[in-house]
């Protein structure tokens, strides 16, 4: 079986494939000050409890885009798995026409996501992952990887708003029924959660213009708010919450 780690700025998703078929999949945060035992003892924990033993890992495959806690993993895998991972880096086999300024900038977050949505959905699509910080990523017609836009999460942008607004209070990311509210704390959630919608409906608009074409053009969502947003908008088509780690396993299937 292969296990997958994707390491994000908030939480490390994990999970566990035998072929293409997905067995389990777990979530531990992402801190920089544990040690590689701590996170040994985590993972083994999580794969006992699931009915598996570190014996049944043939392989493993990483992205990540925290490098400061790259080398403590690296550890941790080595130590407990005695298996050398491979790495979404630079000089990986993608299997796609990746068109950036710069390939060796793309985070492997977004690599992952798009060889998924390539090999899952075809193109032209634009995928949204939707994390610490928002990407949106697209694919051409022929599959090509075009670029795409980085925005605040919306989690970020409600940090942002209540750290730098001295009389506003933390609020829970709940969305209001309606967007006129009559309180201070659903003020703010109206704002927050409907604001990123329509910031979310008019970059897919924006992008759509973009690639041009009349055909239909699928959008993919993943990662945690997912759900939230596609709820508000039309222009979600899919919510795919495993897309990063099935891009992952793609990936290690392509460079073993």
């Amino acid at each position: 079986m292969i296990l997958t780690l994707d390491i994000g700025n908030t939480n490390i998703k994990c999970a566990l494939f035998k072929d293409q078929e997905l067995k389990k999949a777990w979530r531990m945060e992402t801190n920089r000050h544990k040690t590689h035992d701590e996170y040994g003892v985590l993972l083994t924990m999580f794969l006992t409890n699931s009915g598996y033993k570190k014996s049944d890992i043939e392989g493993i495959v990483v992205s990540s885009v925290v490098p400061t806690i790259n080398y403590t993993i690296e550890h941790m895998l080595d130590d407990y798995f005695e298996i050398a991972p491979v790495w979404v880096a630079p000089g990986i086999k993608t299997g796609i026409n990746i068109r950036y300024d710069n390939p060796q900038m793309l985070g492997a977050d977004r690599i992952c996501n798009a060889v998924a949505a390539q090999h899952d959905y075809g193109g032209p699509c634009i995928f949204i992952d939707f994390g610490t910080a928002t990407t949106f990523g697209v694919l051409s017609k022929k599959g090509e990887f075009l670029g795409g836009a980085i925005c605040p999460g919306l989690k970020l942008s409600s940090e942002a708003l209540t750290e730098r607004a001295a009389q506003l209070p933390k609020v829970e990311l709940v969305k209001p029924d309606t967007v006129i509210t009559r309180n201070t704390i659903s003020n703010m959630q109206a704002g927050i959660v409907y604001g990123y919608v329509g910031q979310v409906d008019y970059i897919v608009r924006k992008m759509k213009a973009e690639i041009g074409g009349q055909e239909h053009i699928k959008v993919i969502a993943t990662g945690g708010l997912s759900r939230m947003i596609a709820s508000e908008t039309s222009t979600i088509d899919i919510i795919d919450g495993l897309l990063t780690l099935k891009g992952l396993r793609l990936l290690y299937e392509r460079n073993r």
